[in-house]
C-alpha cells in the first residue's frame, strides 16, 4: 500500500518538474542559480555530531530555508543524523524544534523501567532486596552491559518521531534522500545506512560507545559514528551532491587547564579522535561548498538544558556565509517547484493487519506476547497504547531493548515488534550491606548476596538463591513459576535456613535475647494483577530452636515446629520502593498456625501496613502506618511482631523491641538536593510513634514511644544508600548505615 502511494506520488512530482522545464517561468534566472540554460547542481546538506550542540543545526536549515537554498542530500552523524533524518522524514524545522526541546532527556537517558510497567515480581524483588546495580553472573564469569544505557527509551521516541515513514525501506524514498553514519565498533570502520528502519539507523548513529550499547545490525555492532566520520561531507558527495554545505558543531578540544580529571581526558581521547576524521573531511571541500562553523561558546555535548540556546547560534553563523549561500538560492517559483516535489508522508496513523513478533531471547512468543492487550489487529495503530504493551514487557527486565516498527508485506500492513534478551543474563547478583550501632555495644553487621537466574523455561520460570553473612546469618533457594492465562497464576516452593535475634521486651528494656535459628519449607500460589497487585496463599512449615543470648541463665534452649498457613493481599503503586516520590502501598496478611500442620501451638495473626507519598517540586511528604495483631492465642518468641531500626521507631537498632501486638504511626518529609536522576540524593526527617505490646488492652496511645530521626539518602546504581540518626524517648539513640536490604 505504502509503496505504491510512494510510487504515485513521485510519478506526480516528476510530472511537474518536467513540465515545468519545458515551460520555465520569465524571469527564472534573475537571481541564483540558472536552471534554464543547465541543470542546477545538487546540494548536500553534512550535518556534524555534537551533542545538544547540535540544535544549531535547525538554525542552518532555517536560513536555508528563508533564502530559497534548495537541499537535495542529507547525511548526519550522531546528532546530526537526529536532526537530518526528522527533516528527511517530512517534519518542518519548528516540529523538530519543538519535539527535540519537549524531551526530558536525563528521563529519556535513564534504562530503568517506570516502575509502574514493572511486573509485580519485580517489585518484590525490591522488598526482598533493593540494589538497583545487577551484573551478570554466567559460567562462572561477572558479566556487564555493553553501555550504561540501553537506549529502550531513546529507541521508542525516535521511532514515534518518524512513524510516518516507518515503512519507507529505502532512504532514497524520504522527502529527502538521507544517510546516517554509524561506526563499526569491532574495526572503526565507517558504516552508512541507507535503508532498513530509519529509527534505528538514527539510533546507531548516536550509540556513543560504552555509553550507549552498540546496535546490532546486520550482523555487526554499529556504535557512534563521530569515531569515523563525524562531519559527513563524502558521505553526500557520494549520494550525488555537486555542492557540499557542511556544518560541523564539534565539541572543541580542552585546554591544558581545563583536563583536571579522568572523565575529562576520556572525553579529550575522543575528541582527538573526532577531530581528526573532522579535518579529514573538511580538507576535502572545494570553493564552491560551503563550511559553517557556529561559535557555542561553553555549552556542551551534555547540556541538553541549553538545547534552545544554540539554534540562534547556527541561524547567525550561515548567516556570516549568506553571500557564499546566495549563489545557491533559485527564484521563488523554481523553489517551491521544488518544495513541491518533495514527497509528502501521509500521516494518517496505519492500520495494522498483522503483529508479527521477532524474539530473539529463550522466551516463548505467547509468554511475551501475553503483556500486549490493547494493541490489536485490524485497528489503526494506536503508538500511546502500543508504548503501554511494550513498557509491560520491558518491565519484565528480561529484555535489553523491545522495540517496534511498521512494514509492508505484499497488500498487508504489518506491525513488527522485536525482543533482544540481555546480553549479560540470563543470570545476575545482587549485594546488599546493613549496619545499626547503638553505641552501646549492641550492634548489627550483615552482609549479603543473591544469586537470580531467569529464563529457566520459556514460560518465564526462574530460580533465586542467597546468602547472608554477619550478625544475622541466612540461605535460602525458591522457584518461581508463571502459568494460566496470560501467566498470571503462579507457584512458588521456598525453602531456607536462618538465624535472627529476637528480643524480650519489658518497660522498654531487653530482659531476655534469643537467636532464632530455623529451617523454613514453604510452597505458595497466586495471582498477580497486572502490574499494582498480588494475591497469595501458602503453606509454611519450619523446624527450629530459640536458643538464649541474654537474660536469665535459668532459661532454656526452646526447640520449637511451626506449621502456618497464611493469606496475603499486596497492592504497590509507589513510583520507587527505595525513596518513593508518589504512590500508594498496603499489604494485609492473615497468618494461622495450626498443630494439625505440625505447629507447637495455635494461633492466629493480622498484619496490616500502607503508605500514602506525594511531592510538590522537591519536597516529597509520605504518611505511613502499620498494625500487627496476634488475635486469637499466644504467639511463641519466634512469632513475636518487632519495632525497630531506622524508621521503625529509630534510635533502637532492627528488631530491638518485640510483643504480640505492634503499631506505628510515621511521617516522613524529605527534599532533593540535586538535579541527577540517575543518582538523586534527599535529606529529611522522620517521626515515628509506636510500640510493641504482650496484652491487647494495654495498647493506648498513652503508651506509645516517640522517635524520630534526621537522614542522607543516595536512590544509587547499588542501590539505596542511607546514612542515618536516630532517636528515641529514654535516651535511646542509633546509627544506621546501609545499602540495598539485607536478607
Amino acid at each position: 500500500m505504502y509503496r505504491s502511494i510512494f510510487f504515485l506520488r513521485h510519478v506526480f512530482t516528476a510530472s511537474i518538474v518536467f513540465l515545468l522545464a519545458l515551460n520555465p517561468q520569465p524571469g527564472a534566472a534573475a537571481a541564483g542559480v540558472d536552471s534554464t540554460d543547465t541543470p542546477r547542481p545538487k546540494i548536500g546538506l553534512a550535518l556534524s555530531g555534537g551533542g545538544a550542540r547540535g540544535a544549531a543545526h535547525l538554525g542552518v536549515i532555517r536560513v536555508l530555508e528563508e533564502n530559497n537554498i534548495p537541499i537535495d542530500y542529507i547525511a548526519g552523524t550522531s546528532f546530526g543524523s537526529i536532526v537530518g533524518g526528522m527533516y528527511a522524514a517530512g517534519m518542518s524545522v519548528e516540529e523538530i524544534e519543538s519535539e527535540l526541546a519537549s524531551i526530558d532527556w536525563a528521563e529519556m537517558l535513564d534504562d530503568l523501567p517506570p516502575r509502574s510497567d514493572r511486573s509485580f515480581r519485580r517489585k518484590r524483588d525490591d522488598e526482598i532486596y533493593r540494589a538497583r546495580f545487577k551484573p551478570g553472573f554466567n559460567d562462572g564469569k561477572i558479566n556487564l552491559p555493553r553501555g550504561l544505557i540501553q537506549g529502550q527509551k531513546v529507541d521508542l521516541k525516535f521511532t514515534r518521531l518518524v512513524l510516518p515513514v516507518a515503512a519507507v525501506e529505502n532512504f532514497e524514498d524520504l522527502t529527502i534522500p538521507f544517510r546516517a553514519v554509524a561506526a563499526d565498533i569491532t574495526n572503526g570502520e565507517e558504516v552508512v545506512l541507507g535503508s532498513g528502519d530509519l529509527a534505528i539507523a538514527i539510533r546507531a548513529s548516536l550509540s556513543i560507545p560504552a555509553v550507549f550499547a552498540p546496535v546490532e545490525l546486520d550482523g555487526r555492532l554499529l556504535v557512534d559514528g563521530g569515531i569515523a566520520n563525524n562531519l559527513p561531507i563524502s558521505v553526500v558527495r557520494d549520494m550525488g551532491a555537486d555542492i557540499v554545505i557542511a556544518v560541523d558543531i564539534g565539541t572543541p578540544l580542552a585546554s591544558k587547564e581545563e583536563i583536571d580529571s579522568v572523565l575529562v581526558i576520556s572525553s579529550q581521547l575522543t575528541g582527538l579522535m573526532t577531530r581528526g576524521n573532522v579535518a579529514a573531511q573538511i580538507s576535502t571541500l572545494t570553493d564552491t561548498d560551503v563550511l559553517i562553523v557556529p561559535e557555542l561558546g561553553d555549552i556542551s555535548a551534555g547540556d541538553f538544558d541549553e538545547f534552545a540556546d544554540a539554534i540562534p547560534l547556527g541561524r547567525e553563523a550561515t548567516l556570516a556565509q549568506i553571500d557564499n549561500l546566495r549563489q545557491l538560492s533559485l527564484p521563488d517559483d523554481e523553489y517551491q517547484a521544488y518544495r513541491a516535489s518533495l514527497f509528502d508522508p501521509d500521516l494518517q496513523l496505519p492500520v495494522i493487519d498483522r503483529i508479527k513478533l521477532e524474539n530473539n531471547s529463550r522466551f516463548s512468543d505467547d509468554y511475551i506476547m501475553s503483556r500486549v492487550v490493547e494493541t490489536k489487529a485490524g485497528e489503526p495503530l494506536d503508538p500511546s497504547a502500543l508504548e503501554r504493551d511494550l513498557g509491560k514487557i520491558y518491565g519484565l527486565e528480561l529484555f535489553q531493548n523491545v522495540r517496534y516498527g511498521v512494514s509492508e508485506d505484499g497488500d498487508e500492513t504489518m506491525l513488527d515488534i522485536r525482543v533482544d534478551e540481555r546480553s549479560w543474563g540470563p543470570g545476575y547478583l545482587q549485594f546488599g550491606l546493613q549496619l545499626d550501632s547503638n553505641g552501646e555495644g549492641e550492634n548489627i553487621f550483615n552482609v549479603s548476596t543473591t544469586y537470580l537466574k531467569t529464563g529457566m523455561n520459556p514460560s518465564g520460570g526462574e530460580w533465586r538463591s542467597g546468602v547472608q553473612i554477619g550478625s544475622e546469618w541466612a540461605l535460602f533457594t525458591e522457584f518461581h513459576q508463571p502459568f494460566g492465562p496470560r501467566y498470571r497464576f503462579f507457584v512458588n516452593p521456598f525453602v531456607g535456613l536462618q538465624e535472627r535475634i529476637a528480643n524480650v521486651v519489658e518497660d522498654d528494656d531487653v530482659t531476655a535475647s534469643f537467636r532464632i535459628e530455623e529451617a523454613i519449607a514453604q510452597l505458595s500460589a497466586g495471582r498477580e494483577f497486572g502490574a499494582w497487585g498480588e494475591a497469595r496463599a501458602g503453606v509454611r512449615y519450619a523446624d527450629g530452636k530459640a536458643k538464649r543470648a541474654i537474660g536469665d541463665p535459668s532459661l532454656l534452649d526452646q526447640p520449637f515446629n511451626r506449621g502456618e498457613v497464611f493469606v496475603r493481599l499486596s497492592h504497590d503503586k509507589l513510583d520507587d520502593f527505595n525513596i518513593p516520590t508518589s504512590g500508594t502501598f498496603f499489604r494485609a496478611e492473615w497468618l494461622g498456625s495450626r498443630e494439625g500442620l505440625g505447629a507447637d501451638s495455635k494461633f492466629d495473626q493480622l498484619s496490616l501496613k500502607g503508605s500514602l507519598i506525594f511531592t510538590h517540586k522537591r519536597n516529597t511528604f509520605a504518611a505511613s502506618g502499620l498494625y500487627n495483631s496476634t488475635i486469637k492465642g499466644t504467639a511463641p518468641v519466634q512469632n513475636l511482631f518487632t519495632l525497630g531500626g531506622f524508621s521503625r521507631l529509630s534510635g533502637f537498632t532492627s528488631r530491638h523491641l518485640s510483643g504480640q501486638h505492634s503499631a506505628l504511626a510515621l511521617l516522613s518529609y524529605y527534599r532533593r538536593l540535586n538535579s541527577n536522576r540517575r543518582n538523586p540524593v534527599y535529606a529529611g526527617f522522620t517521626l515515628e510513634s509506636g510500640n510493641v505490646w504482650d496484652v491487647r488492652s494495654d495498647i493506648s496511645l498513652d503508651d506509645t514511644i516517640q522517635a524520630g530521626s534526621i537522614f542522607l539518602g543516595i536512590n544509587s546504581i547499588l542501590g539505596p544508600i542511607y546514612i542515618a540518626y536516630g532517636r528515641a524517648e529514654g535516651a535511646n539513640e542509633a546509627l544506621y548505615f546501609f545499602i540495598g536490604k539485607p536478607l
